[in-house]
């Protein structure tokens, strides 16, 4: 994420976004600022009816016993969510945007690390992710804000990294998106789709990016693209992998 707060504000329509350092390298369990909708406004106020918020990266189910005997849900499949235990209510009543300048996606080429993109839009700008929330409350009493990133099929621009992408959310959009009052999961359900071919540009960059650590704009440098070795390590029928990548 590395707009300006200005710039991250006019695009998601909120106000009283306070000041952030841009930020290249976010990692799950960290914090993402994401936008809700906010309360109804009076007749003829011009004030915003969305609000920012801050929530960890990875969700947690109100219903969880036992956080560390569950796993780390940072993205959602969004097909099925609207009936999956961990996702159904957020989907129902927490939808939310994501704002990001990009993501990461790693090729796996069959070495252990895989060849990492970083995946922003062709004509630069924010992009708002589909995401769900969940106020998860603690044994000790204590609240915490979490939230997943939906994600979908990647689109021809992403499929030969990954077979998964996280859902775009155009503007024009937002607002049915946001509306948890009065508009269900399959009243937005045709919102949940990759996004356009030639929306995003893959760039290679260097394995820097594998470590939370490296937190500066050198990660996004593009990188030369390691060789595939010849023999691909398959995976095993049935396996899934989509907790191991971000997407």
């Amino acid at each position: 994420m590395t707009a300006t707060p200005d710039r991250t504000a006019a695009f998601l329509g909120v106000a009283g976004l306070e000041d952030f350092p841009a930020r290249y390298n976010i990692a799950p369990t960290q914090p993402i600022l994401v936008a809700i909708a906010g309360a109804p406004r009076a007749p003829g106020s011009n004030l915003p009816d969305r609000q920012p918020m801050l929530v960890r990266w990875g969700l947690i189910p109100t219903w969880v016993k036992d956080t560390r005997e569950f796993p780390l849900l940072f993205n959602a499949r969004s097909e099925g969510a609207a009936e999956k235990a961990s996702f159904k209510a957020a989907m129902r009543h927490r939808r939310a945007l994501v704002p990001a300048s990009g993501f990461y996606e790693w090729r796996q080429t069959g070495g252990k690390k895989g060849q990492p993109y970083w995946i922003r839009p062709r004509h630069g700008g924010v992009v708002a992710f589909a995401g769900l929330i969940e106020t998860y409350a603690e044994p000790g009493g204590s609240e915490m804000d979490t939230g997943a990133i939906l994600t979908v099929n990647a689109n021809a621009d992403i499929a030969h990294i990954h077979d998964r992408m996280p859902v775009v959310i155009d503007p024009s959009d937002f607002a049915r998106w946001l509306d948890c009052r009065t508009l269900e999961p399959r009243d937005v359900a045709d919102l949940l789709r990759p996004a356009q071919t030639d929306f995003f540009e893959a760039i290679p960059v260097s394995d820097l990016v594998n470590k939370v650590a490296n937190t500066g704009p050198e990660i996004q440098e593009r990188g030369e693209i390691r060789p595939e070795p010849e023999k691909v390590r398959r995976q095993k029928p049935g396996a899934d992998d989509s907790q191991m990548t971000l997407f």
